[in-house]
């Protein structure tokens, strides 16, 4: 009788041979073919341009006989993240029982990071619970979980229940904070890390800096940068791109030069945006526009951010004609497709401009439905050119996306004050009042010493109170020596002038000048930080009182930075 080689025998006869003479090569066979799929579906799960959805490669395992192991599910489980992949990925953790895998404490960990990217929380905490002794990497990843969704909180709480931590721990829980837009316990958490003589790295750095930059903490980015230094970590393009941004957000568009001067040659992309950004922030759009065209030159080509930035440059400089190019030149010439954060920035150029109608055309144009963003440029641009009846379109369609829209109804009232139409600001107050709905109060922000301070108007529960409001009463009598008038219809009640005027002169920049000019010696620089956009009054007031003290002002607002210096706004009056 004639038998066949090896090689020509099928995939199971072969197999059956092998189980029947050598049961250690069977092993070892099985061991070699679960290999080999594993690093299929590796290679396509982390492939972005993948043909074959990794669970199909896993049907394909399965139809030939090859069992998972616990490498196999950590590689498929990491192709599900997001939303519509739910549903696998519970199908695939009833593989992970089947298999009898569900102990193993790395799959465990990869099913938490799963469940958190298909945004199903409950499950992730209820993996993490099932968990009898787990691992750092399993505290870590339901910690990240929980910050996802937005529950600080409960991230808090895992956190301080933590047996040990490790760097990314700290880093996790920070950025967390960041993302949360709770910026200040990001920084508080980051001195406990250093109490708890925990090295930082990159991740944690970024962080800090992300936060001292939405506080406006100039001093605290300083310090952080010079810490980063000191702990020998390596300013490469990502933080230095975070320390550009953080330096361009405290209003020290200096150091975000040197910083961006220093990177070197090797700038990307993401560090040419960030200058691009801070400069369009600052209102420096002739340089913002010369250093977008040296980036071209260079041959890097912009991208989404960078066309955001540049057109953000023309609106703070009414460049039209300018930002219409540019808004051409985006898709035309870079293939870019608006967002609907660029068609924003358009409809806010023609409005501030006063081209109600071309703000008009640009809105019915957009491919995709008007958002908050779009409709709340036109009501600011209607608004500041009295165009009641735009004014009153904008705002029924921002109350229909956001009924809790406090500004739209705010800005309305601006519009009814300014023409004297007192009628219609208390209908619109009453409006509020009757859904709930309460303006959101003007607060600023100031750092002095390495600590926060904040004030609101009318602020009266500062240690510094009473010597505040004296210095207050010393500022206003040099400015009405000085010539200055106040504004006093940027006041949305019906009160007498005296009234008014002593409203005006509570806003809440005006008290963190008085408090600064307290506890700082003469020539000081000032920077304010500002949660709504800057009155008109206000705006007058402090050119006033940068000529007067001779002193610096530097304010950021909801919009942009104005540099008020003898007496001028870099702004230019125009915000």
């Amino acid at each position: 009788m004639r038998f066949a080689s090896f090689h020509q025998m099928p995939p199971s006869t072969s197999t059956e041979l092998i189980s029947l003479t050598h049961p250690t090569l069977n092993f070892a066979h099985r061991t070699f073919e679960s290999y080999v799929w594993n690093n299929i579906i590796r290679a396509h799960a982390q492939s972005p341009v993948s043909v074959q959805p990794p669970l199909s490669v896993f049907a394909r395992m399965r139809s030939h006989g090859v069992e998972p192991d616990f490498h196999t599910f950590p590689f498929l489980l990491q192709s599900f993240h997001s939303v519509p992949h739910l549903q696998s990925g519970r199908q695939i953790h009833a593989q992970v029982f089947v298999f009898g895998l569900d102990r193993d404490t790395f799959v465990r960990t990869c099913l938490i990071n799963m469940y958190s990217s298909c945004g199903d929380s409950a499950l992730t905490r209820r993996v993490f619970d099932e968990i009898a002794e787990p691992d750092l990497p399993s505290w870590n990843s339901v910690i990240n979980a929980c910050l996802k969704v937005g529950r600080s909180d409960a991230a808090r709480a895992l956190f301080d229940e933590m047996p040990e931590r490790n760097v990314i721990s700290w880093s996790c829980m920070i950025n967390g904070y960041v993302r949360c837009g709770e910026f200040k316990e990001a920084l508080a958490l980051f001195r406990e890390m250093q109490g708890a003589l925990v090295r930082p790295n990159e991740f944690t750095m970024s962080g800090v800096l992300s936060a001292c930059g939405r506080l406006g903490a100039l001093e605290h980015g300083k310090w952080a940068h010079a810490y980063t230094d000191k702990c020998g970590i390596e300013v490469d393009v990502v933080l230095g791109t975070c320390l550009i941004d953080m330096y361009a957000k405290c209003g020290s568009i200096e150091r975000a030069r040197l910083v961006f001067g220093n990177l070197g040659p090797n700038k990307d992309v993401m560090a040419w945006s960030a200058m691009i950004s801070g400069l369009a922030m600052h209102g420096h759009a002739g340089e913002c526009l010369g250093l977008f065209s040296d980036m071209i030159q260079q041959g890097l080509k912009p991208n989404n951010v960078t066309y955001l930035g540049i057109l953000c440059a023309c609106v703070h400089g009414g460049l039209v004609t300018q930002g219409k190019e540019f808004f051409r030149k985006m898709s035309e010439e870079h293939g870019i497709t608006p967002m609907i954060q660029h068609y924003g920035c358009l409809v806010d150029l023609f409005g501030r401009a006063g081209l109600i109608k071309e703000a008009w055309t640009v809105v019915k144009s957009m491919p995709m439905e008007p958002d908050v963003l779009i409709w709340g440029a036109l009501l600011s641009g209607s608004r500041t050119h009295v165009d009641i009846e735009t004014c009153e379109i904008a705002l029924r369609k921002l109350i229909q996306l956001d009924p809790g829209n406090s500004g739209a109804y705010v800005l309305l009232s601006n519009v009814y004050a300014k023409l004297g139409r007192w009628n219609e600001v208390r209908e619109v107050r009453n409006l509020m009042e009757a859904k709930g709905i309460y303006k959101v109060p003007g607060c600023s922000l100031v750092e002095l010493d390495g600590v926060l301070h904040e004030f609101f108007v009318g602020d009266d529960s500062h240690p510094d109170t009473k010597e505040i409001y004296m210095m207050l009463d010393e500022i206003m009598v040099k400015l009405k020596k000085a010539g200055y008038v106040g504004n006093t219809k940027e006041v949305l009640l019906d009160l007498d002038e005296e009234a008014k005027e002593l409203a005006l002169s509570l806003h809440s920049e005006k008290l963190a000048i008085a408090f600064c000019f307290l506890k700082t010696s003469a020539g000081t620089p000032i920077r304010i930080i500002k949660n709504l956009r800057i009155c008109g009054d206000c705006h007058v007031a402090i050119k006033m009182i940068s000529k007067v003290y001779r002193r610096e002002i530097v304010i950021r607002d909801c919009n942009r930075f104005h540099h008020f210096n003898d007496g001028v706004c870099s702004c230019k009056d125009f915000w």
